[in-house]
Parts: structure tokens; C-alpha cells; sequence
């Protein structure tokens, strides 16, 4: 069987659809590599991409597509609601079939010493790829953010792990790091207050004593003045989306505000949707082989 990971970079740009498409065609443009989605959200200035590929190819897109970035995103310009610290914000490289993680740990590392060699920029690895403990988690390397960093990466706490100890003048710095599947989960709120978002979101996320696997921001979606409790989900299976959903749903009442709507962000495996559909169908013993499309896959 031939390896296989999944690259889901993020860049710092939303909202200029032809920066995008130059991002999204510098990875097309590898041969081995399959491009299968980008999401785009002007109120968080962001934009997520998914391609598949053999692990060299994967590496070879990925660098292509961060060296655009820095050429066409200015972070001195930049403004948006998601925290960043650069063009290319994060690189994960995630197993799918045929890899191992400790594959994609090294291929994590290859890229990041080559975004620095080439491009000077500053690169940090977190989750599987983390080379300090306290830099494993993402919200822990993006302290502060952009603005925030320019001062602390000059210390040694905050330095890179590779590359110059002083942001890019406009690329800022990039993260890259080996991971499982993450599910990009977004809950919206039919109320404007971003505090009741943001009160939420520090009752759910680990990191205040809440879901373990669990990372959680409350923001305002400016363009439809809508407050968003965004979430990283680390890991599905252990605690599932609908579990959040329905602890979101909860707190948002205590403060006389009902959900909106929710949104996944990019691409999520079947079996994460399969589990909320069985909790709120409440279907008993269900399988994922009684799906047609899956059964079909099989055969």
C-alpha cells in the first residue's frame, strides 16, 4: 500500500480571493498531490486548506505553498478574529494510511528546517512534532499572536525552534507539527455579545478545566455581527462533537441567548458526524457499515 498523509496548512488570508487561489494552485501544481478542499472565512481573515499526498510530495506542496504565502501576505496588514502568527499560520501533517506518526514527525521537521533555511522564517513544532514541552500546544506557541510575538521570540523561552530569533518582516513566523485528525468546529450564537461567546468558550476548553480535547475562543463575526464560540476538536472519538454542542447550548441559555447554527471548517472524518447523528436519532447499535456510501467504499 502506497503511504499517505493528510497536509492541512492555515494561512492568514480570507478575503482576497486571488491571494487564495495562488496558495491553493502552488499546491496543485505538485505532481502526487490531490487537493481536496479550502475553506475560506473573511470575519476570521482565514483560509484552511487539505491536500493528500505520498509524504515527499506532501512536503514539496506545502513548502510551495508557504513560500507563496509569504509572498503575497503582508502580516503588518493583516487583520482578522482567529489568533495567527504568520502568513502561513500552521502546517499539521496528519497519518492516513500507510504512515505512521513518527513518519510524520520527520517530515514535520524536514519542512520547518527548510522554511527557515529557504525562506527565513522562523518555524516552531508543536503537538507530535513538539520538541519542548512547553510548546507542544498550539495555543502556547501563539501567545500573544502576530503583535505579541515580535518581542518574545527574543527570548529564550519563546525562541524558534528553528531559523533567525526575530519574526520575518512580513511572513511573521510559522508553525509545523505532526498531529491526528482535528475536527474545525464552529457554533454560532443569535446574539451580537462576544462575551457571552467568550464565557463559553473558557467553561469548554481544556486549558480552564473543561473538555479535555477541547480548545475553545469566543470571537464576533463582524460581517453578520454574530458572536462564534470557535473550537479545535483534538480529538472526536474521545469526547464527540455533540457532546460540546449540547454543553454550548446549555451555558448559552443561562445567559437568555439560543444557538444559531454551527459549521465544520474544512474536512472531517465520516465517522465524527456518523456519532452525532446516532445520539440525536437515537438509533440503537448503530453501525457505520449500515451507511450505503461506506459499504460501497468496501467493496
Amino acid at each position: 500500500m502506497a503511504k499517505l498523509v493528510e497536509c492541512v496548512p492555515n494561512f492568514s488570508e480570507g478575503r482576497r480571493t486571488e491571494v487564495v487561489d495562488a496558495i491553493v494552485n502552488a499546491a496543485r501544481a505538485v505532481p502526487g498531490v490531490k487537493v481536496l478542499d479550502h475553506s475560506s472565512d473573511a470575519d476570521h481573515n482565514r483560509t484552511v486548506l487539505t491536500f493528500v499526498g505520498e509524504p515527499r510530495s506532501a512536503k514539496k506542496a506545502a513548502f510551495a505553498c508557504c513560500a507563496k504565502a509569504a509572498e503575497l501576505i503582508d502580516m503588518e496588514k493583516h487583520k482578522g478574529g482567529h489568533p495567527r502568527i504568520g502568513a502561513t499560520d500552521v502546517i499539521p501533517f496528519v497519518p492516513v494510511a500507510g504512515a505512521a506518526m513518527e513518519e510524520c514527525v520527520a517530515l514535520a521537521h524536514e519542512l520547518g528546517r527548510e522554511i527557515a533555511e529557504k525562506l527565513s522564517i522562523p518555524v516552531y513544532f508543536y503537538e507530535a512534532a513538539a520538541k519542548r514541552a512547553s510548546m507542544k500546544a498550539l495555543p502556547d506557541v501563539r501567545k500573544g499572536e502576530y503583535e505579541g510575538l515580535k518581542e518574545a521570540i527574543k527570548t529564550p523561552e519563546r525562541a524558534p525552534d528553528e531559523g533567525p530569533q526575530a519574526m520575518h518582516p512580513t511572513a511573521g513566523a510559522t508553525v509545523v507539527g505532526a498531529r491526528p485528525f482535528l475536527v474545525a468546529f464552529n457554533i454560532n450564537l443569535n446574539t451580537p455579545d462576544v462575551a457571552v461567546a467568550k464565557k463559553i468558550a473558557q467553561t469548554i476548553r481544556a486549558a480552564k478545566g473543561g473538555y479535555v480535547n477541547c480548545r475553545a475562543i469566543g470571537l464576533l463575526l463582524d460581517d453578520r455581527k454574530t458572536a462564534q464560540v470557535s473550537i479545535n476538536m483534538t480529538d472526536y472519538t474521545a469526547t464527540p462533537l455533540h457532546r460540546v454542542f449540547e454543553t454550548v447550548k446549555s451555558e448559552a441559555a443561562r445567559y437568555g441567548v439560543n444557538v444559531a447554527g454551527s459549521e465544520v471548517v474544512g474536512l472531517t472524518p465520516m465517522q465524527a458526524l456518523v456519532d452525532a447523528a446516532a445520539f440525536y436519532l437515537r438509533i440503537e447499535d448503530f453501525k457505520r457499515g449500515q451507511i450505503l456510501e461506506a459499504r460501497l467504499l468496501e467493496e
